[in-house]
């Protein structure tokens, strides 16, 4: 009987991805994943050609799971109201309830660890890792835009940066976080956005995440 190698690939991936936000691609070396992961070297290349084609691996994986972070946190919000705006302060709100669940400050973005690492930081991985912003300024974006006709807002905005704000937010969180030994200081920051577009936009009622 042929054995699933499923499970292999996934813990060498799992264990690389904590070892790479926790020291760096460069500083991980091929041995610390294999004690890590408890597999051979044999095994290891059977699913790998190199350490290259694992960082690969790492970084379309974690590309996967944005977009799948996307479609939840966005659809969602799109359910809960018909209100572009609101759909916006929603979206921002269930950020603040997932990160909110933290006790310890967030690993960080893998996008971020590979951009830090210029051998990483490969034409494709730019390209991708650019997409995958854009996919959230993009939708947040529209929404603000077509949020304009019901909630005119007090001041000119730039749609695109108040909507790459999210990620701005999150990424930079990731750091303070960390830098602070502070957990939920991500969230602090999230309301502090929320409660900004809310006043740009003169709506007073603070939008809760709910189920």
């Amino acid at each position: 009987m042929t054995r699933d190698g499923t499970a292999t690939r996934l813990r060498i991936l799992d264990v690389a991805h904590d070892l790479v936000l926790d020291q760096g691609f460069a500083a991980t070396s091929l041995d610390q994943i294999l004690a890590a992961s408890g597999v051979t070297k044999g095994a290891f290349f059977h699913h790998f050609a190199s350490k290259d084609d694992l960082a690969a691996a790492l970084f379309d994986r974690y590309l996967e799971g944005e977009r799948s972070t996307f479609e939840r946190t966005v659809r969602r919000a799109e359910r809960l109201t018909n209100d572009p705006l609101q759909q916006v302060l929603v979206t921002i709100g269930l950020f603040e309830e997932m990160f909110g669940q933290l006790h310890q400050p967030h690993p960080g973005c893998l996008i971020a660890a590979f951009a830090y690492q210029n051998e990483l930081m490969t034409p494709r991985a730019r390209d991708e890792g650019r997409d995958s912003f854009l996919m959230w300024r993009d939708a947040l974006s529209a929404k603000l835009k077509a949020a304009e006709a019901a909630h005119p807002p007090q001041v000119p905005i730039d749609h695109d940066a108040v909507a790459d704000m999210l990620n701005v937010i999150v990424e930079g969180g990731f750091i303070m976080a960390k830098v602070y030994g502070d957990a939920g200081i991500l969230v602090r920051y999230l309301r502090v956005l929320r409660t900004h577009i809310e006043l740009v936009f003169g709506v007073a009622v603070a939008s809760e995440a709910t189920a």
